[in-house]
């Protein structure tokens, strides 16, 4: 199947020998590319994500997993907006939405609360959630501010590239 490719340099580091892969993997059928994926898979663990994301770049196709929905809840309007335009101004997330008022039920310090809150839906990249979670941290002013997130599995695919788009990787 690629009897043909010459090897990459002996002294090449694993990225690079991949980088070189590529460049010949492009030109190989729908068929072979499966296979060599599949392959991929199976040698390595930590290759899963490339061959993901190898197969991503040459198919178009999205990779779930590569975006999320990170949920921050907060005392009041003023603050949510506070947050979701520092969240905005560091470039963190593509998109902020502040939902209106809720109740919420939770035990704090062995007591039975509850509270009004306001929910912010923060989309991004998944490699982009520590540095928002820890960001988040820094400014939010709860004791243990609530902050989780969700992989998004699939999407409207136009949005999914406006997402990728609008976050920067690094």
């Amino acid at each position: 199947m690629l009897r043909n490719v010459p090897p990459a340099p002996d002294n090449a580091g694993v990225f690079s020998q991949v980088q070189y892969l590529v460049q010949y993997l492009t030109a190989i059928t729908p068929a072979v590319l499966s296979e060599v994926l599949a392959l991929l898979l199976l040698l390595h663990p930590l290759l899963r994500g490339l061959a993901l994301q190898l197969h991503s770049a040459l198919t178009g196709s999205y990779v779930p997993g590569t975006h999320s929905v990170v949920f921050v809840t907060c005392l009041n309007e003023h603050i949510a907006r506070d947050i979701a335009r520092a969240i905005m101004d560091r470039r963190l997330a593509a998109c902020v939405n502040i939902l209106p008022k809720s109740s919420a039920l939770y035990f704090w310090k062995g007591e039975l609360e509850e509270s009004t809150e306001i929910l912010l839906l923060v989309k991004t990249r998944t490699s982009k959630i520590g540095e928002l979670f820890n960001y988040v941290r820094s400014i939010h002013p709860f004791e243990i501010p609530d902050i989780i997130s969700l992989p998004i599995e699939q999407g409207n695919p136009a949005y999914l590239r406006w997402m990728e788009e609008n976050v920067p990787r690094h």
